[in-house]
């Protein structure tokens, strides 16, 4: 049996000028997050409610500062809030590129960059670059190496009797010999356990209620056994 636990959100972690904020990770409701050092400030997994959480914390101005997204997979709870980021950024007249890193294969992302194309074409005031991405490269961003790596994340199939995998990343964000590992939504994986190793801080998700459901998700137990091999640990996105 599965341990309970409860996360009171936000959570913070700060060392020097290296900075994360989860506002929630909230299975099947939403996840938001917001990275920033002295030379970056990226969005993961912008659910739905990210735009009203960053605007609230940090201003209009530090927002339209966020020069890149990185989603680790395409469920409604992480990228729930896409559509009301990237208007909001054209209604406030926004004329810096934004690059939006995906999962290779991630069809929901790709679907709704190009129905905003669609709806906002003659509007839009600013470049968005959708780059499909794999564990394969590095990304290097000013002072920022960002590492992507492949998790393990499924869904129902269609007969709703067995599980489909969906194209899932974690990112290792690594910074003036700091480093932050996210794993997104994943069950236990050797490539989580390898990243984690050693970081920082490892942001951990802990979604299964049950050993039935450690296909699709880790347990807290799972969790916490990887993150104890971290400097310091978050368990997230664990049920409600």
């Amino acid at each position: 049996m599965n341990k309970k636990m409860k996360v009171d959100y936000p959570l913070e972690w700060r060392k020097d000028d290296f900075y994360i904020k989860i506002f929630c990770s909230i299975p099947n409701i939403a996840t938001g997050i917001i990275l920033m050092s002295d030379t970056a400030k990226f969005i993961i997994d912008p659910g739905d409610g990210i735009l009203r959480d960053i605007n609230r914390e940090f201003g209009p101005k530090k927002l339209m500062q966020v020069s890149d997204i990185f989603i680790s997979h395409g469920h409604h709870d992480h990228i729930g809030g896409v559509w009301s980021l990237l208007t909001y950024l054209s209604v406030m007249k926004r004329n810096k590129e934004l690059n939006i890193y995906y999962p290779e294969g991630c069809r929901e992302i790709e679907t709704i960059h190009k129905a905003f194309l669609t709806v906002y074409a003659r509007d839009l005031s600013y470049d968005i670059n959708l780059i499909a991405i794999n564990n394969q490269k590095s990304i290097h961003i000013n002072s920022m190496n960002i590492e992507p790596f492949e998790v393990i994340h499924s869904e129902p199939a269609e007969d709703g009797k067995t599980h489909v995998r969906v194209p899932s990343l974690g990112f290792k964000f690594n910074y003036k010999g700091k480093s932050i590992c996210y794993g997104g939504d994943t069950a236990y994986c050797e490539n989580l356990v390898n990243m984690v190793k050693d970081s920082d801080l490892a942001i951990i998700e802990a979604g299964a209620e049950s050993e039935s459901e450690s296909r699709l998700h880790m347990t807290i137990n799972q969790a916490e056994e990887i993150g104890k091999t971290a400097r310091e640990y978050f368990l997230v996105h664990l049920p409600e």
